[in-house]
């Protein structure tokens, strides 16, 4: 698929607010806690499917995959029970959070490795109807952005996790080759962001609280273009990232040379904008704002009650259905069928299988 670029301005009130709510979000232990429930859901479900699927058939599902995915598990249930009282270390190397979502990345990579389906590491072609039902599962614990507050890699060169709000807030962002991320509903009224008075760290630096950062310019006036004076100033230099005290501020990406298209590494100063002390009291507060259900303004009365479906799931009624976005896409499924996936033709004009969200626009 290619994505549509788009710019988004972080000296823009709306746009500082939507990336400053989505970090705070990423970093709860709803969020946490939700990963872990879905991945549970598939973890059951995958090893009922390894121990009855058929005998003989060429498409089985691999039961060494079950060792990985109760390690990982194990791994959630432990940071989890470590970010409920406050310790946000769990997102350093080789703690809990990052190792449990390392080890799921590589589950993807091997999931399937059906030579029909897969090659080194990548999904080729849709799976079969089975094995496609079992990728959805897993899917489902899966956040755009859930790296958002690793400790960044040095065989990256210390760039922070997020170079661009383009990543948390662009819905063509949230869509994959075989598959969607759900975009997150924003709560009506966002808060704005505090007023920070600092401290400020450079890249390289220990990081001295966990929470929200924004990278920084600092400057000061100059006489004949030679001589500091005057007041420190402190201007937007990107992206708001989430930082855990005790790791190393990041660098950015600078213009990426035109030979190599390689990324220069540009260090700048972080400043704290927001600290993290949720849950160190041993409370952990409603979090439900960070999963509200999308509202169909368009909706009947008579179909508001019925609840949209997306691709592999059983339809719950008889009636014509329209895929998310393709308002050309109406079909009549009835109920107990599998919702189908769509032919949708890609910018080079490419036909390629997406899984949808579907819609009920009539009974019948």
């Amino acid at each position: 698929m290619t994505y549509t670029m788009k710019q988004y301005d972080m000296q823009d009130n709306l746009t500082r607010r939507q990336v400053f709510w989505l970090l705070q979000r990423l970093t709860s232990y709803a969020l946490w806690k939700k990963k872990r429930d879905a991945f549970a859901i598939f973890a059951d479900e995958y090893e009922i499917a390894v121990k009855t699927w058929p005998e003989g058939d060429p498409e089985y599902m691999p039961a060494d995959n079950l060792s990985t995915i109760y390690e990982i598990l194990g791994l959630y249930d432990k940071g989890l029970e470590q970010l409920a009282r406050g310790y946000r270390f769990i997102w350093k190397d080789g703690q809990p959070l990052k190792l449990a979502v390392n080890r799921y990345y590589h589950l993807c990579q091997y999931f399937f490795p059906h030579p029909s389906y897969w090659e080194r590491g990548a999904q080729l072609a849709p799976y079969p109807t089975k094995v496609d039902r079992l990728a959805r599962l897993m899917r489902a614990s899966e956040f755009q952005m859930e790296q958002a507050p690793f400790e960044v890699a040095a065989s990256n060169d210390n760039f922070a996790q997020l170079q661009s709000a383009t990543l948390l807030l662009d819905p063509d962002r949230y869509k994959y080759q075989f598959y969607e991320l759900d975009y997150p509903v924003f709560p009506p009224s966002l808060p704005e962001i505090p007023a920070s008075l600092g401290p400020v760290v450079e890249s390289g630096d220990e990081v001295t609280a966990d929470g929200i950062w924004e990278p920084v310019k600092i400057s000061r006036g100059k006489v004949l273009g030679l001589l500091s004076v005057g007041e420190k100033t402190e201007e937007n230099n990107g992206c708001f990232n989430y930082l855990v005290k005790g790791t190393h501020a990041p660098n950015i990406k600078g213009r990426p040379d035109p030979l190599t298209l390689r990324s220069a590494v540009t260090s700048t100063h972080w400043r704290l904008l927001w600290e993290d002390t949720r849950y160190k009291d041993g409370v952990i507060a409603d979090e439900s704002q960070y999963f509200l259900a999308a509202k169909r303004e368009d909706a009947p009365a008579e179909l508001a009650d019925v609840p949209d479906v997306k691709t592999g799931d059983m339809c719950p009624v008889s009636g014509v259905w329209r895929a998310e976005k393709y308002a050309d896409s109406s079909i009549h499924i009835v109920a107990g069928a599998v919702m189908p996936d769509l032919m949708v033709t890609d910018n080079l004009g490419e036909r390629k299988v997406h899984w949808v969200t579907w819609h009920l626009v009539k009974r019948t």
